[in-house]
């Protein structure tokens, strides 16, 4: 019952109790856990906060500014490839301009795109070799030159006066023989 006084009794009894001699237990405090503990040992002073205010309102201020300037940068990087894609492109139209100023290349292009010939040369236009040329229908189509008659002006007559003579619409019409 006494070490329940002794643990109960105020700062000033404990210093004058050991004054005279008499064992005093320093007085316990609950046992902390660990969440608890690092959390009390913790001191701020003012630079503390000053510092860390002056932080937060950093970072306020200028993330909206980083993230301009990124975005800014992602623009110019992009239009940096375009103006190179343009530069390739300049440099390839050139090559091709130099090109056409050049009288044998003018004159091989005439060869092979527009079938041209220098006067006195022979040409020969041999089109798909060793293949039988077929039609859709799968017949084969004639090597020889043939000429059909067909009476135009007579076809044009009869389709005119189907077409504004008949009643029937047009998915069941037939085109004249």
């Amino acid at each position: 019952m006494r070490g329940a006084a002794r643990s109960r009794a105020s700062p000033f009894k404990v210093v004058a109790m050991a004054r005279r001699g008499i064992p005093t237990a320093a007085p316990r405090l609950p046992a902390e856990s660990a969440p608890e503990s690092w959390l009390r040992n913790i001191r701020f002073s003012g630079f503390t906060v000053l510092m860390l205010v002056l932080l937060i309102l950093a970072v306020v201020v200028l993330a909206p500014n980083l993230r301009i300037l990124i975005e800014q940068q992602r623009e110019i990087a992009a239009l940096q490839a375009e103006v190179d894609a343009a530069q390739e492109s300049v440099n390839e139209l050139t090559e091709n301009v130099a090109r056409w100023s050049d009288p044998a290349y003018i004159e091989s292009q005439a060869r092979e795109v527009l079938y041209y010939v220098q006067p006195g040369d022979i040409s020969y236009l041999v089109v798909n070799p060793g293949e039988t040329v077929a039609t859709p229908d799968g017949l084969q189509i004639s090597t020889e030159l043939q000429t059909t008659r067909v009476d135009w002006v007579a076809a044009l007559l009869s389709s005119v006066y189907t077409a504004g003579l008949t009643q029937a619409p047009p998915e069941q019409l037939e085109a004249p023989q």
